[in-house]
């Protein structure tokens, strides 16, 4: 069964007239087609016992007929993308219509009830469903997103040195990529050197790389339509034994947490084995974020591996494992990994070693 019929025979079961979805990550997981509108308007309507229809800009009319077997309809700039929409949908009553909440902006939703003029019912569970449970195909280009990302990292280390920035390095990491034809990384890349990694999404720039202290490297590639995503923290110089402490700590709570997951298990035990480590060493407070985040063709999905979270986990089921400890104005260690859950474990895609290496300063 396509997806696309997988949403047909939920909008049937649950009497649901129309469905309409507009992220983009979501378009491309639905219909193989992958596009990035900016600030134009890319919406994929579906309904339970007709043919869908692919709205987009004019620009991408003749990609998308090549991927899609379903019309697709473009507009202008010129154009009211809103009064295009509704002379092209059926011209009928649609009594219930379900739309993805989570990518549904003021100015998309404004623009739909323009058209509709009635409440929306939540199909982002049912998306989040769809996308939670990876296939052996999926996970296959995840792999090879991840084996890119411990390129990319070693390229990170390769350049490691006192007389370059934290921007310096990032530069060498991405130019890196592109030579191996991975034109877009999943997020921007992150080298943090010193007391700037203690804050979990610090910012780098113009520091210089410090000598005898920790430097965090926060990176993934996009390729084949999937992501990856992975953090290392390494050793310049000789960092006092605090901070090398600090290190073994976090990493002792990564590999409970790696042990600990197989199916049956729930998300907030997943984070539990690994946040209690890291609570019993007396440093709990520092450790200011979820365990873990779900990817695929997006860097960030559903579900969140956190405290709270009572879902099951099942095979199939990707996710990162990053536990990390940030104290303000002395150190700052995350180490993460994503991986997927097998039929008694978890097993990951990146295999950059993870015992504390140590680079010249």
């Amino acid at each position: 069964m396509s997806k696309i019929q997988t949403i047909q025979t939920y909008l049937d079961q649950e009497k649901i007239d129309l469905a309409i979805f507009s992220d983009p990550a979501t378009i491309a997981y639905v219909t193989g087609f992958a596009s990035d509108p900016h600030e134009r308007h890319m919406l994929l309507f579906v309904q339970p016992d007709a043919d869908s229809l692919l709205f987009l800009p004019a620009l991408d009319v003749e990609r998308a007929r090549e991927t899609v077997d379903f019309p697709v309809v473009g507009y202008m700039d010129s154009e009211n993308p809103w009064h295009v929409i509704k002379h092209s949908l059926p011209q009928k009553q649609f009594s219930a219509i379900g739309a993805e909440f989570d990518n549904l902006n003021l100015t998309r939703y404004h623009g739909l009830q323009s058209i509709f003029q009635q409440s929306f019912s939540d199909l982002t569970p049912l998306i989040n469903r769809m996308k939670l449970i990876k296939s052996r195909d999926e996970i296959d280009k995840m792999l090879v997103a991840g084996d890119f990302a411990d390129k990319a990292m070693q390229i990170g280390f390769d350049n490691i040195s006192l007389n370059v920035t934290e921007a310096d390095i990032i530069a060498q990491i991405e130019f890196g990529m592109k030579k191996q034809g991975i034109s877009k990384m999943s997020f921007e890349t992150m080298v943090l050197t010193g007391n700037n990694a203690a804050n979990p999404h610090g910012i780098p720039g113009t520091n210089r790389i410090e000598n005898n202290a920790l430097l965090l490297f926060d990176l993934g590639v996009e390729t084949l339509g999937y992501t990856s995503d992975m953090t290392r923290t390494v050793a310049v110089g000789q960092p006092d034994q605090f901070k090398k402490d600090i290190y073994a700590l976090c990493l002792e709570a990564q590999l409970t947490a790696l042990d600990f997951i197989k199916p049956g298990v729930t998300a907030a035990e997943v984070d539990a084995a690994a946040r209690n480590v890291i609570k019993k060493a007396g440093y709990g407070e520092y450790f200011n974020h979820r365990l873990g985040h779900g990817l695929g063709m997006s860097v960030h999905e559903f579900p969140s591996i956190m405290a709270g979270n009572d879902m099951v986990i099942e095979e199939g089921m990707c996710f990162s494992v990053e536990p990390g400890i940030y104290i303000p104005g002395k150190v700052g260690v995350r180490i993460e990994d994503c991986g997927y859950v097998t039929d008694s474990g978890f097993e990951v895609f990146t295999q950059t070693p993870k015992e504390l290496l140590y680079f010249e300063g």
